[in-house]
C-alpha cells in the first residue's frame, strides 16, 4: 500500500524533532552553528543513521542540534511555517504540533516570546494551505527532579491559558522518564485542572506502566505513547472507561529499544482490547519518517488494516483539541473513507 488518501491527523509531533533537514542544515550554517558532516547528503545520511539509538535520552540528546538554531523570534517563526508547510503538503488535514517554551530563552527570548513566534509561524503557514488546520501544544518538562524547574513549568500552563484559542490547544509535559516518579509533577496539572486547560501528558514510554497509572490519576485523556500500559491489563478497562486516547509512535518506540520490533509491538493488540490508538510519527525529521511511513509499517508489518487506520484517525478527530464544528467535519470525511 503506497498511498494513505484518507484525510490524516497526527496528535504527537515534536516541533524541534521535525525541522525540515535541508532548512536545519541552512539555518545552521547561518548560525555557525557546529554540524556533524560537511555537507548536506551527508546531514540527511546522518540523521538516518542516528536515529537508532540505544534509549530514550539518548534519543532526547539529538535535539541539541536543532535547539540551538531555535534561540531567536525569526528563527522559531521560520521553523514553524516550515514544518507546517511540510506536512500540509504530506497530505495532513489536522495536527498538533508540540515545543517547550522554556528550551528556547537560551539567548533572551522569554515563554511567552516563544509562544508568539511559534504562533506567528503558524498563521504564515495556515494563510497558505486553506483547509489544513494545526494546534500547537506548550510542553512543561520533565528534567531532573521536578523543584528544578517547577516555576518555568507553571508558567507553561498558564501561558496555555492565555494563548488557548489563539493558536495553542493544550499542555504536554515531555523530557526524560523516570528522574523522579511521574507523580511528583502533580501541580503542573493541579494547575491545569484549576484553569480549565486541556492536557496529555508523555507516559508508559521508557517507563512500565506506573507512570500510565500516574498520567490517568492526573486526569489525562491522552497519554503521549502509553503503549506500556500493554504490560498492566489491569489499566486497560480504566483507560477504555475514561475515553483515553494512546498517541502511538511506532518508529520512535522501535529506535528507542521501548519496544523490540513492529511486529511485536503491541498497538494493534490494545486497539483490538477496545482501547483508543491513534498512530504518530514523534519526531519527522530526527525519527527520519513520515505519517505514511508510520501507515505502511502499520499494515505491513503491525497487522492494522486499511480499515483501522481510518478508524485510529477518527479517534485521533475525537481526541484533538479542536472545537467541536472542526471536530465534526474531519469525522465525517473520515467516515467516508472506510
Amino acid at each position: 500500500m503506497d498511498k494513505f488518501d484518507f484525510p490524516k491527523i497526527e496528535l504527537h509531533l515534536h516541533l524541534d524533532g521535525a525541522v525540515p533537514p535541508e532548512l536545519m542544515w541552512s539555518m545552521a550554517k547561518e548560525q555557525g552553528v557546529v554540524l556533524p558532516t560537511d555537507t548536506l547528503e551527508t546531514f540527511r545520511t546522518w540523521l538516518r543513521r542516528t536515529a537508532d539509538c540505544r534509549d530514550v535520552n539518548t534519543y532526547l540528546e539529538r535535539f541539541e542540534l536543532p535547539l540551538q538554531i531555535m534561540q531567536d523570534a525569526q528563527s522559531l517563526t521560520r521553523i514553524t511555517s516550515a514544518v507546517l508547510d511540510t506536512l500540509a503538503a504530506q497530505g495532513h488535514a489536522y495536527d498538533e504540533v508540540r515545543f517547550a517554551p522554556q528550551l528556547h530563552t537560551r539567548a533572551g527570548m522569554t515563554q511567552r516570546d516563544a509562544v508568539e513566534a511559534v504562533l506567528e509561524g503558524r498563521r504564515q503557514a495556515l494563510a497558505h494551505h486553506p483547509g489544513y488546520g494545526c494546534g500547537i501544544l506548550l510542553c512543561a518538562m520533565s528534567i531532573g527532579p521536578e523543584a528544578v524547574n517547577m516555576a518555568e513549568n507553571l508558567e507553561t500552563v498558564r501561558l496555555v491559558k492565555e494563548y488557548l484559542s489563539k493558536g495553542v490547544a493544550g499542555l504536554d509535559l515531555a523530557g526524560a522518564e523516570g528522574i523522579v516518579p511521574l507523580r511528583s509533577f502533580h501541580p503542573v496539572f493541579d494547575l491545569a485542572r484549576e484553569l480549565d486547560v486541556p492536557f496529555t501528558c508523555h507516559a508508559g514510554d521508557s517507563q512500565g506502566p506506573d507512570t500510565v497509572r500516574d498520567a490517568l490519576d492526573f486526569g489525562a485523556k491522552r497519554l503521549g505513547h502509553g503503549h506500556h500500559i500493554y504490560d498492566d491489563p489491569s489499566l486497560w478497562q480504566r483507560a477504555i472507561d475514561a475515553g483515553v486516547t494512546l498517541e502511538v509512535c511506532p518508529t520512535s518506540n522501535i529506535q528507542c529499544k521501548t519496544q523490540p520490533s513492529y511486529a511485536e509491538h503491541p498497538a494493534k493488540r490494545l486497539l483490538d482490547a477496545g482501547l483508543r490508538v491513534t498512530i504518530s510519527t514523534d519526531n519527522m525529521t530526527l525519527a527520519a519518517t513520515t505519517l505514511d511511513e508510520e501507515y505502511r509499517h502499520c499494515v505491513e508489518e503491525m497487522g492494522f488494516s486499511r480499515r483501522d487506520l481510518v478508524q485510529m484517525n477518527i479517534f485521533a478527530a475525537e481526541a484533538a483539541f479542536l472545537d467541536e464544528t472542526t471536530r465534526a467535519a474531519l469525522i465525517q470525511n473520515l467516515k467516508t473513507c472506510f
